[in-house]
């Protein structure tokens, strides 16, 4: 019970600090959550993170919580869900309330408007750092990154809504699968990297 209060803590923590410094929504989080739970507390694997803003990203409500609360979840269940979604909701929560009060007194202020001004684009290389990550694991052969070219001709030439893109990918993902084990070919659903990783059980199970 020590060492399952300890890790659900450290959940919250966590999240703790990546919230206050998401500007640019839940991709922009990416980098930083990849970082934090893969790389330093090595809770969940790469592959993981990339399912889980898949589909953080196509259920209503905010990416950034539904990603942390998804992840929460995958280190250590509801109670680890709730801690995540706390840690990462409660920062923002207070900052977006003292922002709105601020924006209103000092909208019109040169410094505040220059701020801005090299926010937007250092978002914009943040959720490129993403979605390059993301790519890394998502596509891993030829197939994948024929989906992806006409996935991203869809959205852009015609219009497609997202929703129905990420419908349309599940269900070609599932036939091209079974069009594949049908014609004894080799099915690789994930890149076969070499990750550090410790499931969460090791944690609550060695009092680390």
């Amino acid at each position: 019970m020590k060492n399952e209060w300890k890790l659900l803590v450290e959940i919250f923590f966590s999240f703790l600090k990546i919230g206050p410094v998401t500007f640019g929504g839940g991709y922009a989080m990416i980098p930083l959550i990849e970082r934090e739970v893969v790389s330093r507390k090595k809770w969940v694997k790469v592959e993981d993170v990339t399912d889980v803003f898949a589909v953080a990203g196509s259920v209503p409500g905010a990416i950034a919580i539904n990603s942390a609360t998804f992840i929460g979840y995958r280190i250590a269940g509801i109670k680890g869900a709730i801690a995540a979604m706390l840690g990462v909701m409660l920062p923002t929560f207070f900052i977006v309330i003292l922002l709105s009060i601020s924006f209103l007194m000092f909208k019109d202020n040169p410094k505040i408007e220059a701020a801005f001004e090299g926010i937007r684009p250092a978002i914009v290389a943040l959720i490129a750092v993403a979605a390059f990550k993301i790519g890394k694991s998502a596509i891993i052969d030829r197939t994948t990154f024929m989906t992806a070219g006409v996935t991203v001709l869809l959205l852009f030439v015609l219009n497609v809504h997202p929703i129905l893109t990420i419908v349309c990918g599940a269900t070609v993902g599932i036939v091209l699968v079974k069009v594949k084990e049908k014609l004894g070919y080799a099915v690789k659903l994930e890149n076969q990297q070499e990750e550090s990783y410790q499931s969460p059980d090791y944690y609550l199970g060695s009092g680390i």
